[in-house]
Order: C-alpha cells, then sequence, then structure tokens
C-alpha cells in the first residue's frame, strides 16, 4: 500500500469512528483513549483486513492522532527530543529535534485549517479573516501561534512549541561552578533578568532558576502565555488574556502585575517582559520586592537593560530617559545572558552585575564567563529565612 492509499485509509478509518463513536464524551472518560484505540483497530480489520504489520501501525498512529486533535502534527509531540513544530507554507512540516529543524512531513490541501480550528475549538477561539492571527495556550501545556493566509504569504502557517515536562537544573545550562555562584544569587535575593535571543532557553532557565527558591516563600508568576512549570512549591499563576470578537475583554501582564502586588508575594515571576509592564515592574522591584525573575529578548546584556528602559517610557511616557535609566539600573541587579551553540544546545554566556545608579551608563561588573566564575557579587541582600547565607 503507497503512502496516498495510507493517507485515504486514516481518513476512511476517522470518518467511521466520528460515526459510530460520541467522540468527546470517549475522549472525556479516563479510560477513552483506550476504548478508542482498541474500536480504530476494529475499523481497520474491517476496511483492510489485509493491511501488512507495518502498514497497519502506521494508519493506527495516524489516526489515533488525527482523533485526539493534534493529527499528524500530535506524532512528532510526542517524541521528547521534539521541542517545537512547525508548519509552514499551508502544509510543510517542520520539527525542532535537539535544537536542529528538519523538514519531516507535509499536509493535504486544507488539512492545517481544519486542524488549527479542531485545536482551538474547546478553547473558544476563532480562526477566520476577523481574527486572522491567535495564540494559545493548549490544555497539555503546548503554547500555539498560527497566522492565516494571506496575511502568511505563502499559506496558512502555525508553530506549537512542546515544553518539556521533567525539570531542568541549572547544571544543564553551564559548569558546577556558575551554576553554584547562580544558586546564591537566588538565594540572596538578587533581582535577575535572563537575557538571550529566540530559543536560548530562557524560560526552562527561569524555571531551573526557582529551585534554589526557599520552600517556604510565596512566588506569583505573570506570563502572556502560560509556559513557566516552577519547581517552588508555592506558586501562584497568572496569565494574561486576549479580547475576544464576542466582547470579552483583554487582561494585560500589566494588569496581571498590578493585581499581583496586592496577592503577597515574596517573589514576582514575570516570563516575559516586552511591554508597558516593564515601568510597572522596574517600580515594584525599586519598593522592595526583591529577589524577583523575569526574561527580555535581547543580544547582549547591554541590550537587555536598553530594551527594559525602552519598555519602561512605554509605560511612562512623561519620564525623562535619564530617569528611566537610572530606575533599570537600581532595579535589576544582575543579568544572565544565554546564547545557543552550534550543535543546538543551550548555554549560560555571561553572567553580569549591573553597575550602581551613579556608574557610567549601562555598565556592567563580569561575574562569570566561558564557565568560569571571575568575579565577586556586591548587590547582594539577606536571604529568606531558612535560605543560605
Amino acid at each position: 500500500m503507497d503512502l496516498l492509499e495510507q493517507r485515504s485509509l486514516v481518513t476512511a478509518v476517522c470518518e467511521h469512528v466520528r460515526e459510530h463513536l460520541d467522540l468527546p464524551n470517549v475522549l472525556d472518560n479516563r479510560t477513552g483513549r483506550r476504548q478508542l484505540a482498541d474500536y480504530v483497530h476494529v475499523c481497520l480489520n474491517r476496511l483492510a483486513p489485509l493491511l501488512d504489520h507495518r502498514s497497519r501501525e502506521w494508519v493506527h498512529r495516524r489516526a489515533m492522532a488525527e482523533l485526539e486533535g493534534l493529527g499528524v502534527l500530535g506524532l512528532y509531540l510526542e517524541d521528547p527530543t521534539v521541542t517545537e513544530v512547525a508548519v509552514n507554507d499551508g502544509g510543510e512540516v517542520w520539527v525542532d529535534r535537539d535544537g536542529r529543524m528538519g523538514h519531516v512531513d507535509t499536509l493535504g490541501p486544507g488539512e492545517l485549517e481544519l486542524l488549527i480550528e479542531r485545536i482551538l475549538a474547546p478553547l473558544g477561539l476563532r480562526f477566520d479573516l476577523t481574527s486572522p492571527i491567535v495564540s494559545a495556550r493548549l490544555a497539555n501545556g503546548q503554547r500555539m501561534c498560527a497566522v492565516l493566509a494571506p496575511l502568511a504569504v505563502n499559506g496558512t502557517c502555525l508553530s506549537i512549541r512542546r515544553f518539556a515536562l521533567q525539570h531542568v537544573v541549572i547544571d544543564a545550562f553551564t559548569t558546577a561552578a556558575v551554576a553554584q555562584l547562580m544558586h546564591h544569587l537566588v538565594a540572596r535575593r538578587c533581582n535577575i533578568v535572563v537575557s538571550g535571543a529566540t530559543s536560548t532557553g530562557k524560560t526552562t532557565f527561569l524555571n531551573a532558576l526557582t529551585g534554589s527558591v526557599a520552600h517556604h516563600e510565596r512566588l506569583i508568576t505573570i506570563e502572556d502565555t502560560a509556559e513557566l512549570n516552577l519547581l517552588a512549591p508555592h506558586v501562584v499563576r497568572l496569565e494574561s488574556r486576549p479580547a475576544t470578537p464576542d466582547g470579552v475583554e483583554a487582561v494585560s501582564v500589566r494588569q496581571l502585575l498590578h493585581a499581583a502586588l496586592r496577592l503577597r508575594p515574596d517573589r514576582l515571576v514575570i516570563g516575559e517582559v516586552r511591554g508597558p509592564e516593564a515601568y510597572d515592574m522596574v517600580q515594584a522591584l525599586n519598593t522592595g520586592h526583591d529577589g524577583s525573575l523575569s526574561t527580555v529578548h535581547a543580544n547582549s546584556p547591554g541590550d537587555a537593560l536598553r530594551r527594559i528602559a525602552s519598555l519602561a517610557a512605554l509605560g511612562a511616557p512623561g519620564q525623562s530617559p535619564e530617569s528611566l535609566e537610572e530606575q533599570v539600573r537600581s532595579s535589576i541587579d544582575v543579568i544572565v545572558h544565554l546564547t545557543r551553540l552550534a550543535d543546538g544546545s543551550r548555554a549560560v554566556s555571561t553572567v553580569e552585575e549591573v553597575g550602581a545608579p551613579t556608574s557610567e551608563r549601562w555598565s556592567t561588573v563580569l561575574l562569570a564567563a566561558d564557565g568560569k566564575v571571575v568575579g565577586t557579587p556586591t548587590r547582594l541582600r539577606e536571604p529568606a529565612a531558612g535560605a543560605e547565607r
């Protein structure tokens, strides 16, 4: 049986299942997946009793993936070595496996749009000409973003980022010496920003940093799309909400940050600073919310500070650049810059302490580079009770 015939059989099996099973109720049931898998085998026996074992397994896996919602993409997202699945030009499937992108499959005409609609339906989101760009967090924690053609010039495109269930420790990014330095900086309540380009592991590293937080401390996370899976036991997670076509108002990261300050946080963890909430973060850090953690897209530690100042200006247009720069310098203690290596792995490039407000503009002091500790931190605070001293 050739590939086209196998695809046709997948379609026939799925149609047969949908006709004879109440699929939503089956999938909601604790034993529903096993029931569905058994019924797919029954369908295959009826529709293709002479199918060879290898083709049968291929069709069964594809049909299960299709019926469970993510289609063929679900097969790749089950692979623990895959961190992202992207679909380009309306059908070309690419995966990021161990840090390298590769073309692995091709969807049929119109299949991608139907798949996106099926993913979004349980979330109450639309994907059409009135809402051609959509970002969402799926029930399993994966993050998706899709852009509809013709905004995506060569065809509708989609990206789904998969987050590992296992926790990664700081040592996975650097040497034991630098990891120990990071444990010390977190325990001594430094305000730390993790910077780096796209896909350098900022969110994963932020997760790892929280492993150094004292267990009794209350962490409140604020994210545009919830991605963090913190190691700490006392966590409150807040996630922004976009406006919907039926009139439900948006709730911004900035609004959530204001709410978080009234929820008695011991530490704030802001998934990524990307808008005017930067000003509110700086104000919070300058008024006693020590030990907070965040990330920012930037190409260097200096760029990270400049970007935060520029974003803060969006939230305080009446303040002078000089005033904002001074507030940024006084609020942020340490910049940890990550990089992506040639083999696809992510690593700590440098750890730099921010210069004092009276020092040269955007000056930093190198604490660690190339896996070696080369400086002594000075912007330390008293640790929380029960933490290191």
